[in-house]
């Protein structure tokens, strides 16, 4: 395969602190596919996002955008979907022709599988204004955004490292890292975007409950994996969003830089 644009890792370190250092310690094509998908994801999430469109509109751009997944991608036809909304949407968003060009051929039907089913899930979400009401409701909503994200890896690591793990822990995996993100965006999304991710009647101790509940799945999960390139890049999110519940939990807002550092160090020294 042709080598993985710079300009697309530099994308990556930009858009996620998350991702960008476990995607490093993945092998060749596999590290390819992987930084690959999570950028056309990004894409889209950008357009879940975006609190200057209205929710009609994001619907209808995140499912006609869904369609172009399903065939070779058509970029003319993707600025027509966008229209003047590409103006104010990120780099990241109105580049995702690069990104999906980028992909390995290998890894394509999979990651164009899951982004068309993550962006009908945002799509549908979307036109509700993400009103959740129940657990089952924030299942649904974590599954499309994140657990789909699980799905994707633990059919790539199969696929590249012949690396067989259960699909329902790899849900738990990714509903847990995004159970942690609601957590500590929940005033910004309530402020800047009118949104509650909270089902009725929860208070946040439910929260904190819910997200334990799905990182005990994803520390079963980290159990399963046998190749070392592959627990290393597994390990680091999940060690970061235990310690950054942790810290919430002890009232503060997030971990402090000097923590994550000494977290990123931990596990590429103990892995």
């Amino acid at each position: 395969m042709t080598k993985f644009p710079k300009d697309a890792m530099r994308m990556l370190k930009k858009t996620s602190r998350t991702f960008y250092i476990p995607i490093t310690f993945l092998q060749k094509e596999l590290k390819s596919a992987v930084a690959s998908a999570y950028l056309i994801f990004r894409a889209i999430d950008e357009i879940e996002d975006d609190e200057k469109l209205n929710n009609d509109l994001k619907h209808d751009i995140l499912m006609q955008v869904s369609e172009l997944f399903n065939q070779p991608f058509d970029n003319e036809a993707y600025m027509q979907i966008l229209g003047e909304t590409k103006d104010q949407l990120p780099e990241v968003a109105v580049r995702l022709e690069e990104w999906i060009e980028a992909c390995p051929e290998k890894a394509m039907p999979i990651v164009m599988s899951v982004a068309n089913e993550m962006a009908i899930g945002m799509a549908k979400w979307s036109k509700v204004n993400w009103h959740i009401e129940t657990e089952e409701d924030l299942d649904d909503y974590t599954y499309y955004v994140a657990g789909l994200v699980g799905v994707m890896l633990s059919d790539l690591w199969e696929l590249y490292e012949g690396e067989k793990t259960d699909r329902n822990l790899a849900i738990g995996y990714g509903r847990g890292l995004q159970a942690v993100n609601i957590l500590r965006n929940e005033d910004e999304d309530m402020d800047e975007r009118g949104v509650n991710f909270v089902p009725k009647g929860w208070n946040r101790q439910d929260l904190f409950d819910y997200a334990n509940k799905n990182l005990a799945q994803a520390d079963e999960y980290m159990k399963t994996l046998t190749k070392r390139s592959i627990k290393l890049f597994c390990r680091l999110p999940l060690a970061l969003a235990h310690k950054t519940l942790k810290a919430m939990e002890q009232g503060r807002e997030k971990m402090t830089r000097e923590e994550v550092e000494e977290t990123v160090k931990d596990v590429e020294v103990n892995s």
